[in-house]
């Protein structure tokens, strides 16, 4: 049976670009890094998306955020970020209040509660980090978030000619 698995493991098609392969890399480490996020949070009952509004609403200050800006600043897209907001309610984490000049503007403000529970999971999960990517040095680390940066930009549309 292990033979024929490394048999297998021999015979496998290259990728069809470079491009392919590296794409898929960035998934399947993203996907392990991640996990490890998944894991931590799981104990305080909050996802990624829920840590990441707790950070993103304590940087706000009193003042808040709608849930349109909320949403803008997200690292993933959600799009239910009323329900998550629900639900971070519901746990005491966050308050929601209307803005006195338009009752339709609905803003979201960290309690007390979420801003403690971000303190501790700041520091937890930069311990994480430390372990999951300290390996590859400063200058690793620096190109690494070069090369995601340049990825994130959008290729140049190429122009017709008009000739």
């Amino acid at each position: 049976m292990a033979s024929l698995l490394a048999r297998e493991l021999q015979m496998t098609v290259p990728f069809a670009s470079r491009e392919l392969e590296a794409f898929l890399n960035l998934q399947r480490t993203a996907d392990t890094l991640r996990r490890a996020v998944v894991d931590l949070l799981r104990p305080y009952g909050l996802s990624p998306t829920g840590y990441n509004v707790l950070r993103i609403l304590r940087g706000a200050g009193s003042a808040g955020l709608s849930c349109c800006e909320v949403s803008a600043r997200l690292v993933t897209h959600d799009p239910d970020i009323t329900r998550l907001a629900d639900r971070l309610i519901a746990a005491g984490w966050l308050e929601r209040a209307r803005q006195p000049g338009d009752r339709r503007v609905v803003v979201l403000q960290i309690t007390p509660a979420g801003d403690q529970l971000a303190v501790e999971l700041d520091a937890h999960l930069q311990d994480l980090h430390r372990r999951q990517l300290s390996h590859l040095g400063q200058n690793g680390l620096d190109s690494l978030s070069r090369l995601l940066e340049q990825a994130r930009q959008p290729e140049p549309v190429p122009t017709k000619d008009a000739s």
